[in-house]
Formats: C-alpha cells, sequence, structure tokens
C-alpha cells in the first residue's frame, strides 16, 4: 500500500501545451460572451482557471455568476481538443521516465495538483497519453486559491493512503505558486524549471529541491531521498 504521495502540477512541469490552453481560454470567452483579447495583461501561470476566469469577468464587467462560468468552461472545453492539435506542445525533458521510476515504486502515489479544470486536465493529459498515470488531485474548478487546491488534493488521497498527512506528500511544480501551496499543506516542495520561471527566480521562493528539468538520471533518486530526509529530521 501508498505510504507517500507526490503530487504534480500538469502545465510547465509535466508538459508545454504551445499555449493551447489559453488559446482555448480565449476562443471560447471571445465566442460566448463577445470579448476580444482577454488575456491582456493577465497573468496565467501558477493560477486555478477559476481564479483566471474570475480576472477576466472583473476586469470586463461580466457578472460572475454561475451561469456565465459555466458557458465559458463548457466552451473552453470544446475548443481544447481543437487548440492542442494545431499548437507544437511537447512533454518536457525527462517526464516519461521519471514517471516509469516512480511508478516502479510500490510506496508512491502519484497524484495531481493544478490550476486546471478537472476535465480541461483530462484532455490535456490524454493528448500526451500521460491519462493514465495518476490518481486522484486537486483541480481548479472551483477554488481561486491555490492553496486551497493543495489543501483538496490532500483531501482526494485520503481514502487511497489512510492516515495520510501533509508531510507524507510533495507537490512538484514549476512556478512559486507551487512552492507556495506545498508549505501551506506541510509537503516537501520541489521546483522544477521548465515553465515561465529561471532557476534564480524559484531559487528566492526557497524550495526543498530545485531541478533545471528532470533529464538528470538520479531525478527519482533525489526525489526519494528528500522524503527521506523529511523522515529524518
Amino acid at each position: 500500500m501508498p505510504r507517500r504521495v507526490i503530487f504534480f502540477d500538469i502545465d510547465g512541469t509535466l508538459l508545454n501545451s504551445g499555449g493551447a490552453g489559453q488559446r482555448a481560454m480565449e476562443a471560447a470567452i471571445t465566442f460566448s460572451l463577445g470579448i476580444d483579447l482577454p488575456f491582456d495583461g493577465i497573468l496565467t501561470a501558477g493560477r486555478t482557471d477559476r481564479g483566471i476566469v474570475r480576472e477576466i469577468f472583473e476586469r470586463h464587467q461580466v457578472e460572475d455568476t454561475q451561469e456565465n462560468r459555466d458557458q465559458f468552461r463548457d466552451g473552453y472545453l470544446q475548443c481544447l481538443p481543437g487548440s492542442l492539435n494545431e499548437s507544437p506542445g511537447l512533454l518536457l525533458p525527462g517526464v516519461e521516465s521519471l514517471l516509469d521510476e516512480l511508478e516502479a515504486s510500490n510506496h508512491l502515489l502519484l497524484s495531481l495538483l493544478t490550476g486546471n479544470y478537472r476535465a480541461g486536465a483530462n484532455i490535456k493529459l490524454r493528448h500526451y497519453n500521460l491519462h493514465t498515470r495518476f490518481t486522484a488531485g486537486g483541480f481548479g474548478d472551483d477554488e481561486p486559491n491555490r492553496d486551497d487546491v493543495a489543501r483538496a488534493a490532500l483531501e482526494s488521497v485520503r481514502n487511497l493512503v489512510p492516515g495520510v498527512r501533509g508531510a507524507d506528500t510533495m507537490v512538484i511544480g514549476d512556478t512559486p505558486a507551487d512552492i507556495r501551496c506545498a508549505r501551506a499543506i506541510g509537503a516537501v516542495a520541489v521546483g522544477v524549471a521548465t515553465g515561465h520561471y529561471s532557476l534564480e527566480e524559484l531559487e528566492k521562493t526557497e524550495p526543498d529541491l530545485l531541478f533545471e528539468d528532470f533529464s538528470r538520471q538520479d531525478t527519482s533518486d533525489r526525489l526519494l531521498s528528500a522524503f527521506e530526509g523529511r523522515s529524518a529530521s
């Protein structure tokens, strides 16, 4: 039975969609609400889909109702597969090998901690053939705050890993928000500079472990050692 959980972010950590998600959002909100250039000046990295949409609605004086949110989400999910097919995306260096090595451990559960809508996360993972790799997780459907997504992710795995604590988990992501939300649940915080933030920028957030990418052959060993270091301290 697994004793520990590793939560992975998706965009910028596992894969680079080539901007497919943002283009699908732009298409959906332009079509459904008639807003042009909705992402002008809006930061998306490390945020939840719910938080991004709330900011777009506020900026363009769109009423933040469940009906409008659902209309946008449904349009986005319809646009996303086509956007992925048209985008020059890729799996990031070393991801497949790392997942293979981690899956070989009987003591680990691989899960997700992402700002994507749950259905959007599944569409992206299926596109890159990663959809069978992860169990449970926290998603950006309802929570604008990534720390709350982390708390939901931890709760989601408790039926699978009875008694799991934040200290038994690890969060891997490419933004300062990933490091912060790891701290919010007491997890090991791991940064990887394969997204919008450089090694130097991520280093300022003081992660427990920091990678340029996952291409090093000892990546999985270093991750597991970080767990052991936590146990020994």
